[in-house]
């Protein structure tokens, strides 16, 4: 099957999931992730009806970005960790950044945004899974990050970003999405600064679960795409 027929295939899993868990489907946006693959497949999507494209690494987006530029009315989230040395290209070209776990990040982007008279949607990144490999801050350190955000004028706290246990075990991804929904709601009544709206959770292989559990951005690469051509 091709992009087009791949995201109506997700769109129909999207919208069981939600009526299994009583919410509105539109209370849930569709994030591809073009991780790998190329300007035409994003075409596809776009000609889809696709306005938000998720890319892993700031170079990556940058350069199909510029390759799109005629897309005038498409977006770009930057889901993958990024350096502060990178900031300047992020600040330039990204809509949003799901991945935020660092001061230092934060100031980076802080400045070049107001340099570029600019604002950035920006997801904190959280490690649901206690994972040593995976970025992303411990649940209980979210809350004080958020407070040492408030300084940063351009950046706009949305809500939160986690990616739950690789693992068959259904019950271990179950897990780090309650927890994500617990750490949302504990923010939200801490009155601490940002929204909290936001949860992004859940991909190709998990997302009609983490619907279940209150995701409101699923990022989805492979169930739209396909395999990845290439390594990364």
């Amino acid at each position: 099957m091709g992009v087009a027929e791949n995201l109506a295939a997700v769109r129909r899993r999207v919208e069981a999931a939600c009526e299994r868990a009583g919410r509105d489907p539109g209370e849930v946006r569709l994030l591809p992730v073009s991780k790998t693959f190329g300007p035409e497949m994003i075409k596809q999507a776009y000609d889809a009806g696709i306005r938000i494209v998720g890319e892993n690494r700031v170079q990556e987006l940058v350069a199909k970005a510029g390759r799109l530029e005629q897309l005038d009315d498409l977006r770009w989230a930057l889901i993958g960790h990024l350096q502060s040395n990178k900031a300047r290209q992020a600040a330039a070209v990204a809509d949003e950044f799901q991945a935020l776990d660092s001061i230092k990040v934060a100031a980076a982007l802080d400045r070049r945004l107001d340099e570029l008279d600019r604002s950035l949607d920006v997801f904190i990144q959280v490690n649901s899974s206690a994972e040593p490999q995976k970025f992303g801050l411990a649940p209980d350190a979210v809350q004080e990050f958020a407070w040492q955000l408030e300084p940063y004028g351009t950046l706009r706290v949305r809500g939160l970003m986690t990616l739950a246990v690789f693992s068959d075990d259904e019950e271990a991804v179950r897990a780090c999405f309650e927890r994500m929904r617990a750490l949302q709601q504990q923010l939200r009544d801490s009155g601490a600064p940002g929204g909290f709206e936001e949860l992004s959770m859940g991909m190709s292989g998990d997302f009609e679960l983490a619907i279940e559990h209150g995701a409101t951005t699923v990022r989805i690469g492979q169930a739209i795409f396909g395999e990845r051509p290439g390594p990364g």
